[in-house]
């Protein structure tokens, strides 16, 4: 299918691994190579065509807003969870009357990653067959990425179905933050805080959950030393 018009931005995180460097800002304003993490991910939403994004936001909200406001090439509307964090999955469920009932992209605030293949977003959604899937998410593989200390989130068949690991001690994929999904799959859950992982485990059971390579090298900037790997990373000459 073609890019969706709309996506979810999730930037309402506190950020606590990232402290000191999120004592007095959100997250999603910690820069890295001179942009603030939010513009990563807008500069490649923008790119793959994506035309308006709904931001939840939390910790120092007000700056976060302010910032956004400088965007001109996406439109923004924010869904505001200053009263209560309510995580990825509750976040998206908070803000389900702005998405609309078409497709849409799920991004976190804290992935950076190269496209050596043209737009990941773009291919991601291509592959997406609302008949067969629910979601789809973008992952890395393991030897693939910086800042990332888990031992894998999935495994992929040839057909790109997913099963997450379990109890296996390591997987091959790790989700890098960014997903197209059917916005209704958060409709029968309530409205309370919650991880996307609940929605995902009953869409593997389902048969509706499925992957894509990101054919790239992520960067997951969680925490100041990830940042200053990145930092060295995208500053290093061109070989």
């Amino acid at each position: 299918m073609s890019v969706p018009e709309t996506a979810m931005v999730l930037a309402a995180g506190l950020g606590t691994r990232m402290r000191p460097l999120t004592n007095n800002k959100p997250k999603a304003l910690v820069c890295v190579n001179g942009r603030a993490l939010i513009d990563h991910v807008f500069d490649r939403l923008a790119q793959a065509g994506v035309q308006r994004a709904v931001v939840n936001v939390h910790a120092f909200a007000d700056l976060l807003e302010q910032h956004l406001r400088a965007r001109r090439d996406i439109e923004i509307v924010i869904s505001d969870e200053r009263a209560r964090l309510m995580e990825t999955g509750g976040g998206v469920k908070r803000a389900r009357k702005l998405l609309g009932e078409a497709p849409i992209i799920v991004c976190n605030i804290d992935s950076v990653w190269d496209e050596p293949h043209g737009s990941a977003i773009a291919r991601l959604a291509s592959g997406f067959d609302p008949a067969r899937m629910d979601a789809r998410l973008m992952l890395a593989a393991i030897g693939e990425c910086l800042g990332f200390d888990g031992a894998g989130d999935f495994f992929m068949n040839a057909s790109g179905a997913l099963a997450h690991r379990g109890d296996h001690a390591r997987a091959d994929w790790a989700y890098m933050g960014v997903q197209i999904v059917n916005p209704r799959i958060v409709d029968g859950e309530p409205d309370e805080p919650f991880s996307f992982m609940r929605v995902w485990r009953r869409l593997q059971s389902e048969g509706r959950l499925f992957g894509a390579p990101l054919d790239g090298f992520w960067m997951h900037v969680g925490d100041p030393e990830a940042l200053a790997q990145a930092e060295a990373r995208l500053t290093a000459p061109s070989p």
